[in-house]
């Protein structure tokens, strides 16, 4: 079937002198209608419908502009050119408030019109096959890549790369592509959580050269030096992945200057309780049951597992010889985090402001147990767009906003990512095994020692153990246990769900970045 050809609306009072253009656009394969005032124009835009719309600014009668207000009434969606002699910039101000697509300075050539047009009408189409082609180079680089006997810092570019062309493609793609960078994601993941399990027992006991900065690490390292005269806030999004980081970052951008992005490696298990607990106490976690016995809680513990992170924080502040003033500030409801917002004056003369947001860890865990949730975030790309969507309205963009209004820098990081699970992995284990679903704590566990990581002896990784036998499971890539008992059920009821704990680029290599306020 012939495809329609673009049908284009030229207003314009000299429109007999632009017969050569119109005949140009004609040969171009262009359906070109003609009028010589504003209000013939915005009559023929109610009459018909138009692909977009050339507007010459200075007509008789009803005024270029005057014109464009009836034409976005009429149809807002049509793409308008505005055409004209006149420089002035109040004009040109008017025209863009207006919603102009594009903006084009008498006397036009004919290219100029053909770039218009293209531009605002065969965009996305351009778009796609450009960015098809070039991910088809990168695909075969980064295959090449996966192929090589990576290091921690080919690791993380990697995986940036692979980030960047899922948004690429996102946003400008048929979707073929899109699937072939879904394989390529799984065919990293492969590979990384061998890398992971053959070399994750020398980074935590920092033998060989190669070793990442990890969750016990970052805040020594990134946070620590930035702390002086001036407030810092350090803004900790629970659940955070690289992916989600990247399309909330430009939001910021009217008010922060990205001044270093880095991604670190969580340690396992990327849960909460073990992951965020080292990030603020700047130890492991055994190390964290040894040194502070009564602010650790197990897996066995009744309540939650993070209750003692300001105390954690506060212990790490004194090993680091930083005695300074400093708030902390957990975030689990709306109207905690409007009030914050409201507060932040209040917090500038602290050396160093903690903020940790739980809603993104609160979604994953929503959208396991509710149907309306899963279908808005049913893909990474839905997850990405609810987190986007709810940053945008949120407490905490206003808070950053309120932060950078107070000259003050921000650290945004997280405690570790997500992914979402897809293979199902029977393991047994007596009652008291922990309930997580990408890692399993407890005594005497079954299971198939080629598909999981297993840690028979916790105190080599620096993870607690409740009793002499008890050992550590982690999953990998897209897996998640499952009991045997009523096993088709819960395969079924948690496949496709958000689960973290386990081995994953997104469980593990999660960002840092440090925001300088705009002045």
């Amino acid at each position: 079937m012939t495809a329609m050809p673009s049908k284009i609306l030229w207003a314009d009072d000299e429109i007999d002198l632009l017969k050569p253009h119109i005949l140009f656009l004609s040969e171009k394969g262009y359906e070109v209608t003609t009028v010589n005032n504003g209000s013939d124009a915005a009559e023929a835009v109610e009459e018909d419908d138009f692909d977009i719309v050339f507007l010459d600014e200075n007509m008789p009668g009803l005024s270029g502009l005057e014109t464009l207000s009836r034409i976005k009434k009429s149809k807002p969606g049509v793409p308008v050119v505005m055409i004209t002699k006149s420089e002035e910039e109040s004009i040109m101000e008017e025209a863009i408030g207006s919603k102009i697509s594009d903006y084009l300075i008498k006397p036009v050539n004919p290219n100029q019109l053909l770039l218009s047009v293209k531009k605002n009408l065969d965009n996305k189409k351009l778009i796609n096959e450009k960015t098809t082609s070039d991910y088809q180079s990168a695909f075969r680089n980064i295959g090449m890549q996966l192929n090589d006997r990576l290091d921690v810092e080919e690791w993380k570019e990697v995986y940036r790369k692979l980030i960047f062309w899922e948004l690429e493609l996102e946003s400008g793609s048929d979707g073929v592509m899109e699937e072939v960078l879904t394989m390529q994601k799984s065919e990293a993941n492969a590979y990384f959580s061998k890398y992971v399990t053959q070399n994750y027992e020398d980074w935590v006991n920092g033998r060989g050269g190669d070793v990442p900065l990890m969750s016990h690490n970052v805040f020594r390292e990134k946070v620590a030096p930035l702390l002086g005269d001036e407030s810092v806030f350090l803004i900790m999004i629970d659940n955070l992945r690289y992916d989600q980081w990247k399309v909330i970052e430009p939001a910021l951008s009217d008010h922060f200057r990205t001044a270093s992005e880095d991604i670190y490696y969580s340690i396992l298990p990327t849960a909460t309780q073990y992951a965020r607990n080292s990030f603020f106490a700047g130890l492991m976690p055994s190390e964290i049951q040894k040194l502070y016995p009564k602010l650790w809680r197990s897996d066995e513990d009744e309540g939650g597992k993070n209750m003692f992170e300001e105390e954690l924080l506060g212990h790490h502040l004194k090993r680091l010889g930083k005695d300074v003033k400093f708030s902390y500030n957990k975030i689990t409801k709306l109207e905690a985090g409007r009030k914050l917002g409201e507060n932040i004056s209040n917090l500038t003369g602290n050396a160093l402001n903690v903020i940790v947001y739980n809603f993104v860890d609160m979604l994953s865990h929503a959208r396991t147990d509710m149907e309306m949730i899963k279908e808005l975030a049913e893909n990474d790309a839905a997850f990405r767009s609810v987190t986007k969507s709810w940053f945008d309205h949120s407490p905490l963009k206003t808070i950053l906003e309120n932060i950078a209004a107070k000259g003050c820098r921000a650290v945004i990081t997280t405690d570790h990512g997500t992914i979402q699970v897809s293979d199902p992995e029977k393991v047994i284990g007596d009652r008291n095994t922990s309930t997580n679903l990408r890692y399993k704590l407890g005594r005497n566990l079954n299971y198939d020692p080629k598909r999981v990581f297993a840690v028979t002896k916790p105190e080599t990784v620096f993870l607690p153990k409740s009793n002499m036998t008890s050992s550590y499971i982690f999953a990998k890539e897209a897996q998640y246990f499952v009991y045997p008992n009523n096993y088709n059920h819960f395969v079924n009821f948690y496949r496709d769900t958000f689960q973290h704990g386990g081995i994953s680029l997104q469980e593990m290599l999660i960002p840092v970045a440090v925001l300088n306020p705009k002045k």
